[in-house]
């Protein structure tokens, strides 16, 4: 996109209850505040008309804000609207050190960030259906497995100091975990049958699910995260954005810190990887002995798991660039 397109540059700040709007057309931002509704939403988009703002002239950018944003980007969307859906953390460190903060103030800054960025901003292209419907299925089997988890460590706990408080708190919670583990395994049931009505899908988690330590549901949260594998430009990329990619920390000849990965990756990708490295290093030959080689050499474990998780995440986006299964590499 360039800046010479868009007359308008409109920042977003979305909350539960309202939206805050902030227009940017060469002078002083304009503020306005609407109901998050759809009476707001088209109260917003009437405003747009009334002051002579045609859509095609204005670039919309606003925070990845989970459900809080998804009447306001639907109809956006639909609308042929041109939006960008941005980290927050993103604009806020484009922007430099500011002070203050209010939901008006917040809007104006995503419009400034809109405005200083159109040239590598890209218009939002929302999920396919099917993938959006994964998605929930996927943080509902999240939240099942964190419970039961939960559930589960309150005995563990007791057994070291009281065996037989343990054993009650056990008997009492049995019947519950079990139920937990049963809608756990309902609801991948449910998730593979989305996968298998979905030739796309289908392709892709297979594909993803040939390299050796992937499994299905790291390869469905990759599926989702890039939109398909769409979302980047090359796999060191995707591989910084899971947090997999150590960078350099230095500075002058008096200050040198080991390298580490950044911060802002996605840490739930991030988890996953270390769980398929973990198998990867055990499980395939290949890796094992990769692993084993590089400890020998002396290196920290977790720095080569964290080779090993940047190696996966290589590999996975080499298949589904070829479209042909991983190929284990023979002696």
């Amino acid at each position: 996109m360039k800046k010479e397109d868009f007359l308008h540059f409109i920042g977003i700040d979305i909350s539960k209850d309202t939206f805050d709007v902030a227009v940017l057309s060469g002078g002083e931002p304009a503020s306005f505040v609407f109901d998050n509704t759809q009476k707001g939403i088209n109260a917003f988009l009437r405003s747009l008309r009334n002051q002579k703002m045609s859509l095609a002239q204005c670039l919309i950018c606003t925070e990845h804000t989970g459900v809080y944003g998804r009447l306001l980007i639907a109809k956006l969307v639909e609308k042929n609207a041109f939006l960008c859906v941005e980290m927050s953390l993103r604009i806020i460190r484009s922007l430099g050190i500011r002070r203050g903060k209010t939901d008006r103030i917040d809007a104006i800054r995503i419009a400034e960030y809109a405005q200083k960025n159109v040239e590598e901003l890209e218009v939002y292209e929302p999920l396919p259906e099917v993938l959006e419907k994964v998605r929930i299925l996927l943080t509902v089997r999240e939240r099942l497995v964190k419970n039961r988890a939960d559930l589960n460590k309150y005995p563990n706990e007791l057994k070291r100091f009281a065996p037989e408080l343990a054993k009650l708190a056990q008997q009492n919670i049995k019947k519950t975990s079990a139920t937990l583990t049963a809608e756990i395994k309902r609801i991948e049931a449910e998730m593979q049958a989305l996968v298998l009505s979905d030739d796309r899908l289908n392709r892709t988690v297979g594909l993803a699910t040939s390299v050796p330590g992937i499994g299905k549901i790291t390869a469905l949260q990759l599926t989702i995260y890039t939109n398909f594998f769409t979302r980047y430009e090359n796999p060191r990329q995707l591989a910084c954005y899971c947090g997999v990619v150590p960078f350099e920390h230095s500075s002058g000849t008096s200050i040198l810190k080991r390298a580490r990965v950044n911060n802002m990756a996605n840490k739930n990708l991030k988890r996953q990887l270390h769980l398929c490295a973990l198998a990867a290093k055990t499980y395939d030959p290949e890796m094992k002995s990769y692993f084993k080689r590089k400890v020998e050499e002396g290196k920290s474990k977790m720095l080569v798991i964290n080779n090993i998780r940047n190696k996966l995440v290589h590999r996975v986006c080499a298949v589904i660039k070829r479209q042909e299964p991983y190929v284990k590499m023979t002696a």
